[in-house]
Parts: C-alpha cells; sequence; structure tokens
C-alpha cells in the first residue's frame, strides 16, 4: 500500500514532464491576466485547443471589434475555442492602466475571454507568445491583427486588422482549427 502512495507523486512528476514535452513552442511562458493578480501558463492553460490569438488596443478604431470577437468565442467556445486577447501600446492606442483597459474590455465590450495585461507584441521586445506567432507567420501590422493556431500550436491563418471576426476567411480558419487533431 505505501508503495502505491509514494508511485503517485512520480506519476504526477512523469506526467507533467510529458505534459511539458508536448507544449508547443507557441505556448511556452506565462502572461499576467489582465486587471488579476494571477498569471496564466500558456501551456497549461491552452495546449491542445484551437485558438485565436488578438493583439488588442482600448483607443483603436477596430476597437469594436471586441464584440465580434466575444461572439465568435460563444460561437465556438463549446467546442473547445479558446480566444485570447493581448492588448499592446505597440501602436500608441492603448489605455494608460490595465484598470481602464479592463473597463473597455470587461464593461464597454462585455468580454468574457481571456485578456492578459499589456505587453509588446512586434520587434526584439516582443513577448515570447508573438515571437513565435511573427516567426510562423508575421508580426502585427496593427492593432487587432487575428491569428488563428491549429491544436498543436501551428499558425494557419493570420488576418489583419480589416478582417472582421465574422469574415468566412476567418470562420473557415476557425472551423479548420476546431477539425485538428491535438
Amino acid at each position: 500500500m505505501l508503495m502505491r502512495w509514494l508511485a503517485i507523486p512520480v506519476l504526477m512528476a512523469v506526467g507533467s514532464v510529458a505534459m511539458a514535452a508536448d507544449c508547443p513552442a507557441l505556448l511556452e511562458g506565462q502572461l499576467p491576466k489582465l486587471r488579476a493578480k494571477e498569471s496564466i501558463d500558456l501551456c497549461q492553460r491552452f495546449a491542445g485547443k484551437p485558438l485565436v490569438i488578438v493583439n488588442t488596443a482600448s483607443f483603436c478604431g477596430f476597437a469594436p471589434q471586441f464584440k465580434g470577437l466575444e461572439a465568435l468565442y460563444q460561437r465556438y467556445k463549446g467546442q473547445g475555442l479558446e480566444v485570447i486577447g493581448v492588448p499592446s501600446d505597440d501602436f500608441k492606442q492603448e489605455a494608460k492602466t490595465g484598470e481602464e483597459t479592463a473597463k473597455v474590455c470587461y464593461v464597454n465590450y462585455g468580454v468574457t475571454f481571456t485578456m492578459t495585461e499589456p505587453q509588446t507584441v512586434k520587434g526584439p521586445d516582443a513577448v515570447h507568445l508573438f515571437k513565435i506567432l511573427a516567426q510562423q507567420s508575421s508580426a502585427p501590422k496593427w492593432n487587432f491583427y487575428k491569428y488563428v493556431v491549429d491544436r498543436q500550436g501551428k499558425v494557419i491563418g493570420n488576418f489583419s486588422s480589416l478582417t472582421k471576426p465574422d469574415n468566412p476567411d476567418l470562420i473557415k480558419a476557425v472551423e479548420q482549427a476546431l477539425a485538428s487533431k491535438p
């Protein structure tokens, strides 16, 4: 009986190592959750899930796309889709504080998908997530640049700020990501 109890932590540790080995490069690391004291372990939270990742800005003319992103999330979350919003001031249109950003996202637009604290999303100082997105496709050219990522952590489509979340090509990419094998 004692051997069984000793084996459990060993198996859990081995499972964690195996899971870490299965984590795609895209999801390595953590990002601070918007207006929360916690950080998001990207691998733990999103590995094996289809994703839409978008760099956002509270005071951008494209900010009304938050509603479309939320609608996309609500439409497909039951099938496993996750949307990750990463605010950024790289294009000089983000709020000065996380509190202001949270108000725009949560109060003004009713966002329920995952939002992070503002991050750098382009250039040499970009967070790891966006460095890998840029390696796999291209760096964001403006706010509300959207990436669709399959269950293996590979970008299968990237879409400009002009592409609305209900665009048929973006929907097709999301459905392709949903159909991908983990």
